[in-house]
């Protein structure tokens, strides 16, 4: 079913009823005559003029959208079960493994966020990590149609201060960790975490809280109107107790109601084990066996751009969307465990975002890799060199090098490779595109990474 509501002029078709949003750079009402040309037949206003068809005005739209749909549509949602992920780093592996767990144990459920709108496979991209009010509704009733029984959504913290999510309550709400980013946005990180407490506040009365009980600001997320579960290594109603760890993977051992479980997974890091906690704690909860949960977590994968590992030669290549200080100190400390060589890595950072991340991250990187290559990431409206200034003032340890070219600088880091080394690439994963200003330049990293490759191999012919 689509809704005959839109907020969008250039969506509006015949018949269809325009609300005019006021949103922080643009406002619908500008946009009037845009959707009375597409075919809208009713507008719901907050400016009484004389417009050319019949309209409605009220004293917000945006509470009037909200109530609408309320009123028209919850009862679809009560049918399913919305999951919502909220926290720094894990928001899309923790929520794209959950959704691949569920419909491979035959609980069908969908995936909404950074890496696009997922039923099994993935549907449609998403231009935010959490789409607004109405495009979430829309999500919604496409799963509800498609026969969801659950949705597994990342809720960001800039979607929470918009207030995209308004209008519906979770069945569960789980946070993963709090570290540095979006400064540029919230300013402070008290700002920060009180804007993700928000999603905590949204939970249904017999929902259930799963907080990460080793994240140093957890105490923000264990409301004590909620259900709190909690999960983590150093305790937790979820705890890990053991974990081994080498290149083909981990083994594991957790505890939940003073019983032990043994599991094995294919992926590594410790960061990772965090994200797959949050999949065995909700399993857990639905009521899967713990033999399936075995079977399930062994089979589960990153999605795309996250740990992606192309083997060149004897080294390998890892393409990451690790793009703040938290999450790449840790994949790069991840790959030195089990690295036999050197680690070479390349990152930028993003234009017109916190600056005050930037030579903090590239700190990181010099300390933790034989060689830094820095590029471009998302330079946005921002000069790229002053991104780059930026990221080395201050910087003591100098391996690194500059090749702004995105392309280049994964072709040198592919040059240095010898015997067992990794190459990390950061910042982009799964992403088709560098922004550029007003311009979408295409480029994806691994995509990039293959065609160095086969190039290689063209030279060697």
């Amino acid at each position: 079913m689509e809704l005959d509501i839109k907020v969008d002029s250039r969506k509006v078709k015949k018949g269809d009823t325009f609300i005019a949003l006021r949103g922080v750079s643009s406002d619908g009402h500008d946009y009037i005559d845009k959707a009375i040309e597409n075919g809208a037949t009713k507008l719901i206003v907050e400016e009484d003029k004389n417009y050319k068809i019949p309209y409605e005005v009220v004293k917000d739209t945006r509470k009037y959208l909200i109530d609408y749909l309320k009123q028209n549509y919850t009862s679809y949602l009560n049918e399913m079960k919305i999951i919502g992920i909220t926290g720094t780093n894990g928001k899309t592996t923790s929520a794209f493994l959950l959704h691949n767990a569920l419909n491979s144990v035959g609980i069908k459920a969908s995936y909404i966020g950074t890496i696009g709108f997922y039923i099994n496979t993935k549907v449609e991209s998403l231009s935010n990590t959490t789409p607004d009010v109405l495009d979430l509704f829309n999500l919604f009733l496409k799963s509800y149609e498609e026969g969801c029984k659950y949705i597994c959504m990342e809720v960001s913290s800039q979607g929470l201060s918009y207030k995209r999510v308004e209008g519906f309550l979770f069945d569960y709400v789980v946070f993963t960790n709090l570290t540095q980013d979006h400064l540029d946005f919230h300013k402070t990180m008290e700002n920060y975490v009180l804007a993700k407490q928000e999603l905590f506040k949204k939970l249904k009365p017999n929902g259930i809280a799963l907080v990460n009980y080793d994240d140093k600001y957890k105490d923000y997320f264990l409301l004590k109107e909620n259900k709190n579960i909690t999960y983590g290594f150093n305790g937790g109603d979820f705890k890990i107790e053991q974990c081994e760890m080498n290149n083909l993977g981990t083994k594991l051992v957790y505890s939940y109601n003073n019983e032990k479980y043994s599991l094995t997974s294919r992926l590594i890091g410790k960061y990772n084990i965090y994200n797959l906690l949050i999949t065995i704690s909700i399993l857990n909860l639905i009521g899967i066996d713990k033999e399936k949960i075995q079977n399930i977590i062994y089979n589960l994968k990153t999605p795309s751009g996250r740990m992606e590992t192309i083997i060149y030669k004897n080294n390998s290549i890892v393409i990451d969307y690790a793009h703040t200080p938290d999450a790449v100190e840790k994949i790069i400390s991840t790959m030195k465990e089990i690295t036999k060589g050197n680690i070479y890595t390349v990152f930028g950072c993003t234009g017109d975002r916190d600056r005050t991340k930037r030579p903090i991250m590239t700190k990181i990187v010099c300390n933790l890799s034989k060689k830094a290559i820095i590029t471009n990431d998302d330079p946005h409206y921002e000069d790229p060199k002053q991104i780059v200034k930026d990221m080395t003032d201050g910087i003591e340890n100098k391996n690194y090098e500059i090749i702004l070219d995105r392309k280049e600088a994964i072709k040198k880091g592919i040059s240095y490779l010898k015997e067992f080394d990794t190459l990390l690439i950061l910042g982009k994963g799964h992403e088709e595109y560098i922004l550029f200003q007003d311009k979408k330049i295409p480029f994806n990293d691994c995509k990039a990474v293959q065609e160095i490759i086969n190039e290689n191999k063209e030279l060697v012919k």
